[in-house]
């Protein structure tokens, strides 16, 4: 077991119990209040020497639009994760991170055992995330679960390894991606960013990429009230996670879904 760890991080920082699954908040958020005043930007002297011609105009020159890569997109199967404040939604990078991605979908449906944090009993044939709620959530920041503890110590009694993705990084809203307590410790935790987070680049595994709606539920779950330790005070629950692959219909929506209150979205930038 890893050595208890408490970090006093308010809301620029998130601290798990018993150090597992520790996620730094963002450098932004953490120096916004000591951030010197803006100084009046001075106007730059005009240039004497020519601009440098562009590549096109060379002789042969590759195309600036041939160089850059469109980004990633995610060709697995979709993630449908129905909690009690409405419906999540992503698409996992299957081809991309297939380790993770394997892991998530067994245990989503029951087919990876795993072991029972609470009991030490050894699980086969049952759900892992069914039932388990949103144990961590921040503002501008990001939601996150799968511990069955519900207070971020948990796991399933197994670690994987990481699986970081050249070019696939926390620059768009939506990414999901496993939580861990540094390299290698990779389990049952994920979370689901509300923003991008590009301090958390090469540090966390990301397999999967929630379409729009998610991210404005995960932004109106970061907001629910909660305690110091940014838990709910009224649990988000995962009522059901299903995976559903291509060609299958998505699942019908469930009943209403429980509405908890909400602090108001912030908003839109321009």
């Amino acid at each position: 077991m890893f050595e208890k760890t408490i970090r006093d991080s308010g809301k620029t920082a998130l601290r798990l119990a018993f150090g597992l699954t520790m996620l730094a908040a963002p450098a932004a958020l953490q120096a916004q209040a000591a951030a010197p005043a803006a100084q009046p930007e001075k106007t730059a002297p005009a240039a004497t020497t020519p601009a440098p011609a562009a590549a096109e105009q060379f002789p042969d020159a590759p195309s600036t639009a041939a160089q850059i890569k469109p980004p990633m997109v995610p060709t697995g199967p979709t993630v449908v994760i129905d909690t009690t404040m409405g419906r999540l939604t992503c698409k996992l990078f299957e081809k991309e991170a297939p380790v993770s991605t394997a892991n998530f979908i067994g245990l989503a449906e029951g087919t990876k055992d795993w072991t029972d944090p609470s009991t030490q009993k050894k699980m086969h044939g049952v759900r892992f995330y069914d039932g388990v709620t949103f144990h961590r959530v921040i503002p501008t920041f990001m939601i996150q679960g799968g511990d069955r503890l519900g207070n971020g110590s948990g796991d399933g009694g197994y670690f994987f390894d990481q699986e970081i993705v050249p070019g696939l990084n926390f620059d768009v809203a939506g990414r999901l991606a496993m939580a861990n307590a540094g390299p290698n410790t990779n389990g049952t935790q994920f979370f689901i960013t509300e923003e991008p987070q590009p301090d958390l680049d090469g540090k966390y595994n990301i397999f999967g990429q929630c379409d729009a709606h998610t991210v404005l539920l995960v932004a109106s779950i970061a907001r629910v009230s909660r305690n110091h330790d940014d838990k709910p005070d009224v649990p988000v629950v995962m009522n059901h996670v299903y995976i559903v692959r291509d060609g299958q219909p998505m699942p019908p929506l469930p009943v209403a879904p429980i509405s908890l209150p909400a602090a108001p979205l912030p908003p839109q930038k321009q």
